[in-house]
């Protein structure tokens, strides 16, 4: 996959600290300097186009490789099941396979692992992604957004489909936002970023999640500042100590704010119907700050 040079990720661990709101004002703050694209690889969970208040446009389905057993020429060796680490591929007590096609991830290890090729390839649809332009004030961006099908066990291809096509658009600026936790996909959605804006929250959970992002950006050799969401409903020593330990900074505490609440609900960024408000100026400088970084 392509590296950008300017790529920011938005993750946070802990799901519901306020990444996406984040992440919605910043884009749209950064599209005025910057032609940018916003990826939302949160597959199972996006919501950036509700935040905005646009619909999704553009759909282009996400397929997957899904086996097909060709019994004429199967010897019931069972390699395919050997080798299928999802347990999709059932082998019988006959010593014939079957496919159990929602657990099946689509790496076509059963097909490279047959020697008489009796696995035939097909494909089935997992989700889709979507390319919606967003308009505000006389400004653009790109909005890339992954969904994954309701019962779907594997998230990384769609995740992984949704962020190839937000980086086949030729833009100066890419705005990643993640889903929630420290799995897989939540690597693959980071992957070649040159900053990471962890968003936390002042509460237990908060802290224990942001310990955890903290640990896999530097894994990954990536730059993180921290962003304190909802900063004074609780204690923020502790946060303090770990993100000192880590080697970040917090750059910003945004506090517990009806007008956020509202702008959310509304479905429009506080930037775009506050744009005079002290919440706006914190993102105003959150955002001229990323971009003294980015050049």
């Amino acid at each position: 996959m392509e590296l950008k040079s300017r790529m920011l990720s938005i993750s946070g661990g802990k799901g519901g600290t306020g990444k996406s709101t984040v992440a919605v004002n910043l884009a749209i703050l950064l599209a005025e300097n910057y032609d940018l694209v916003m990826a939302d690889l949160d597959v199972e969970d996006p919501n950036d186009h509700i935040l905005l208040g646009a619909q999704l446009q553009n759909e282009k389905p996400i397929n997957i490789m899904l086996p097909f057993i060709k019994y004429s020429s199967c010897i019931k060796c069972g390699a395919c099941g050997k080798v299928c680490d999802t347990g999709a591929m059932l082998i019988s007590p006959d010593g014939l396979p079957y496919v159990i096609p929602r657990l099946c991830s689509g790496c076509m290890s059963c097909y490279f692992a047959c020697p008489t090729k009796a696995i035939v390839q097909g494909e089935r649809t997992i989700g889709y992604t979507y390319d919606t332009p967003i308009q505000f004030k006389g400004e653009e961006f790109r909005l890339i957004t992954g969904i994954l099908r309701e019962g779907e066990e594997h998230t990384p291809p769609a995740v992984i489909a949704a962020k190839e096509r937000a980086l086949s658009i030729e833009r100066s600026f890419y705005l990643i936002d993640t889903s929630a936790g420290t799995s897989n996909t939540v690597a693959t959605a980071m992957g070649g970023s040159k900053l990471l804006l962890a968003v936390t929250e002042p509460t237990p959970l908060g802290l224990h999640d942001l310990e955890l992002i903290l640990q896999l950006a530097s894994q990954m050799s990536i730059e993180t500042w921290v962003v304190m969401n909802r900063s004074g409903l609780g204690p923020e020593d502790e946060h303090d100590k770990i993100v000192k330990n880590y080697g970040s900074k917090i750059v910003t505490r945004i506090p517990y704010s009806r007008k956020i609440v509202e702008s959310y609900v509304k479905g429009i960024p506080i930037v775009l119907s506050h744009p005079e408000s002290k919440e706006t100026s914190i993102f105003r400088k959150l955002a001229f700050m990323v971009k003294e970084v980015m050049e």
